[in-house]
């Protein structure tokens, strides 16, 4: 018998040294595949990139995973707590494995082989052990996986603090609504900040990791709700909060508020995606979507409305006098109306309008209803809202409604104002157009608009539409010329002339009205916008010459140099054209524009920054009686500021007597030039003030005359106008102001000579060793002719010499 039971303890004995080394080739074996967990030390999860306006304001977030990630030190107690309760009570305590959750989960396991199902029962995880399984392993169910969690859960405790593997596990959890860690979370279930959340806010965050689809807020309210409250159930259990504060907190609905995607300004889509476009050019998508990234932009919110506002009135005035066109749909309303005009999507950046659905048509009114909204479970709610349209409200249509309505018709309407349940008819423009406005001293886009709705149409007319600038590009051909010995006074022959094209074609520019006005000075020039005389001017000072000021500017990459692209012809953008009238105003310096001010990274540590401008003495230990820092401009000077100058007090001349007088309205100092397209299918208005340069631009997408009126004075400048009168309400006008060194005398803006004043005489400025012209010194034109031009006769009646000189 004792030799028996020798035998059966050294059998045993052997057994168990067996197992021990099966078990040790075993665990050997999964150690060998064990990913390194010391790369939690440099942990960078995925950070959702913020962009600002230049206030502060959040204009958009970018994010595949959205995550803010929060230093332990920031969370608040009150969330530590909840989490701990749900998840791991004993976290403080154990070394990464709480053998209780160990027992449960075997018996689990076992009771679920005993009733046939071999799957593996989840449970039992401490919060070292998500942490392992979510940062370093995958979430699949076998028992390998399951202890190499357990391993690396120990060495992780014997690695890093409580604190840090707390902060890891709450900036990394994903909890539904695409929030990945606790700060995401906290904003878009409740549109707060960690710290203002309350007890039963944080509760719920806590109940959410064991499955957000389990306890959606809308989808399964009644099981969120109970797994919220056994939370708070399980804070009392441990201490956290009293049950008095529980069950207040308890007796709470969810409050739910999901927190919207996208730009958060409605008037800033344009802007916003042209930031996003360029981040991901500067820094790869990667970054852009992952990096965390703060972006502070140019943008000034105020302005930006009063931008969109001001395009949108010019499309709506322009389409109105175009007509109705006919509804945005047809719906069927034998049922619940509601429901089918909900089915139609309204434009979501235009705020002011509603669609709406035609009830029943009278003579000239119409009874509508308007589209209910949806509840945040996306659902249709009950109420429904009608109300009238009325043909005295609708003034821009001439038919009866009666005759362009019928029921179920979906159109867009707005409220009239101080007549309650009226509402007027509306409609989306084919007609659009662009606008920019940057700060000509520094080059920082304040505001753009770049069609009339982002929600209809993401194509940006501001940056991506090609268009011919018209006679606004002359302003460029006129500062060749003033920076090559022409003055403002000089004279150039208005005359036909005829160009002679590669092909053997024939060229014969002619001016807006079709008729020629012999010699003018510069400065009527720029002001009457004369095609002819531009004309001779680039061909005297060559269409090479030309083409290298226009890419100094920044218009044009390679200009073809021919003479056609004297007048526009070329095709360029409206965010283009804009920087080279900001360095006009900015004496000539060359101004690059930027959409961007700063970029911080994650640590907040400045990765760009637009201004490269030297400051000099700048940076200081203290002040020790030094004087103030220096601010070294070094900005490619492309255009002498004396020239600068003079082509900016032509184009006050262009607002005062020329093609954009409608802009003296604003009874300031403004700078511009008109532009319009051949066949009229672009117009344009580029003008400034010291503290703003702005440039609209309309058209249609696909290119078509706009009609004989759609000129640059009558459909660009009044947009121009009612965006500078919202911008700069309250602001004292500034005058441009004259470089030293000039000289200014009274000249007759006819001929360029000398005057002694008077109403039509201007105060010319003039470079050093320059001045008004004499008489004697116009060539090309006999001087009886010229004479005859100077008492006035048509130059076309007379037996002048209009020979095709240049510079007269």
């Amino acid at each position: 018998m004792l030799r028996l039971l020798g035998w059966l303890f050294g059998f045993g004995v052997f057994c168990a040294l067996g197992a021990v080394a099966v078990a040790a080739v075993y665990l050997n074996q999964l150690n060998a595949t064990l990913p390194d967990y010391t790369v939690l030390k440099d942990y960078q999860p995925p950070v959702t990139t913020r962009v600002h306006a230049a206030d502060g304001t959040l204009l958009a977030e970018y994010a595949r995973e959205r995550r803010l990630f929060q230093p332990i030190e920031t969370i608040p107690p009150l969330l530590i707590d909840a989490f701990i309760s749900a998840e791991d009570k004993d976290f403080y305590k154990h070394s990464g494995i709480a053998v209780d959750g160990v027992v449960r989960a075997l018996r689990d396991n076992i009771m679920a082989r005993i009733d046939g199902n071999d799957s593996i029962q989840g449970g039992g995880s401490t919060i070292t052990q998500q942490v392992a399984k979510n940062f370093l392993l995958t979430s699949e169910q076998t028992w390998d996986r399951k202890i190499q969690e357990a391993i690396l859960a120990l060495r992780i405790e014997s690695t890093f603090s409580k604190n840090k593997i707390l902060e890891l596990y709450l900036n990394e959890i994903f909890l539904g609504l695409n929030s990945y860690g606790v700060a995401a979370a906290a904003l878009n279930y409740f549109d707060k900040a960690l710290y203002e959340l309350t007890l039963s806010e944080a509760a719920y965050l806590a109940a959410l990791p064991k499955g957000p689809n389990n306890y959606h807020p809308f989808r399964r309210t009644t099981q969120a709700i109970e797994r919220r409250n056994w939370v708070i159930d399980r804070m009392v259990e441990n201490g956290y909060v009293t049950a008095a504060d529980a069950e207040k907190a308890k007796a709470e609905p969810l409050n739910v508020k999901p927190r919207s995607s996208g730009s958060q300004l409605y008037s800033a889509e344009y802007f916003t995606e042209e930031v996003r476009r360029q981040l991901g050019k500067l820094y790869g998508e990667a970054e852009l979507y992952g990096g965390g990234l703060s972006v502070r932009t140019t943008l000034d919110p105020h302005l930006q409305e009063y931008a969109r506002k001001a395009l949108m009135d010019g499309l709506i005035k322009y389409d109105h006098g175009e007509g109705f066109r006919g509804p945005v749909a047809t719906v069927d309303i034998s049922g619940d109306w509601g429901v089918a005009v909900n089915a139609v999507k309204p434009l979501s950046d235009v705020p002011e309008w509603q669609l709406a659905v035609v009830l029943e048509v009278g003579a000239n009114d119409a009874r509508i209803g308007l589209r209910p909204e949806t509840d945040v479970e996306g659902k249709v709610v009950s109420a429904r809202t009608t109300g009238m349209v009325s043909g005295p409200d609708v003034k821009w249509v001439s038919k009866k409604l009666g005759t362009i309505l019928k029921p179920g018709d979906v159109i867009y309407v707005s409220k009239v104002a101080d007549k309650d349940g009226a509402y007027t008819l509306q409609q989306v423009p084919e007609l659009e157009g662009a606008l920019v406005a940057m700060d000509p001293r520094t080059g920082r886009v304040l505001a753009m608009v770049g069609g009339f709705s982002y929600a209809e149409s993401e194509f940006n007319r501001a940056t991506q539409a090609m268009r011919q600038p018209g006679s606004s590009f002359k302003p460029i051909v006129y500062s060749a010329a003033l920076d090559n010995g022409y003055t403002p006074a000089s004279v150039v022959l208005d005359a036909p002339v005829e160009v002679v094209n590669a092909d053997g074609s024939i060229w014969r520019p002619e001016n807006y009205a079709q008729e020629f006005y012999g010699p003018q000075t510069l400065r009527r020039g720029i002001e009457r916008s004369r095609n002819v005389m531009t004309v001779r001017l680039a061909q005297d000072l060559g269409m090479p010459l030309i083409s290298d000021y226009a890419k100094m500017f920044g218009i044009y990459d390679d200009l073809n140099p021919v003479l056609a692209m004297a007048l526009g012809a070329g095709e360029t953008t409206d965010m283009r054209m804009t920087s080279a009238y900001a360095t006009i105003a900015n004496g000539g310096r060359k101004i690059v524009p930027t959409l961007i001010d700063r970029i911080q990274d994650r640590y907040g540590k400045t990765i760009y920054r637009h201004d490269e401008r030297i400051c000099d003495g700048c940076v200081a230990d203290g002040w020790h009686s030094q004087g103030e820092p220096l601010i070294i401009d070094n900005r490619e000077q492309v255009l002498d500021p004396m020239t600068a100058y003079q082509i900016t007090s032509m184009m006050e001349g262009v607002v005062q007597r020329g093609t954009g007088t409608g802009a003296k309205v604003l009874g300031r100092p403004v700078a511009g030039k008109t532009g319009t397209s051949n066949d009229y299918k672009d117009a344009w208005f580029i003008g400034f003030t010291p503290e703003l340069a702005v440039g609209v631009y309309v058209g249609f997408d696909t290119p078509r005359n706009m009609g004989k009126q759609a000129t640059g004075g009558e459909m660009a400048v009044p947009i121009f106008t009612e965006f500078m009168a919202d911008a700069l309400k309250g602001e004292p006008p500034t005058p441009f102001n004259m470089p030293g060194g000039m000289t200014q005398v009274w000249i007759d803006p006819g001929t360029g000579v000398k005057a002694n004043g008077g109403d039509q005489a201007i105060y010319e400025a003039f470079k050093p060793g320059t001045g008004p012209n004499l008489v004697t010194s116009v060539i090309g034109v006999d001087s009886n002719a010229f004479q005859a031009i100077q008492s006035g006769q048509d130059p076309a009646a007379t037996d002048m010499n209009l020979g095709r000189g240049g510079l007269f």
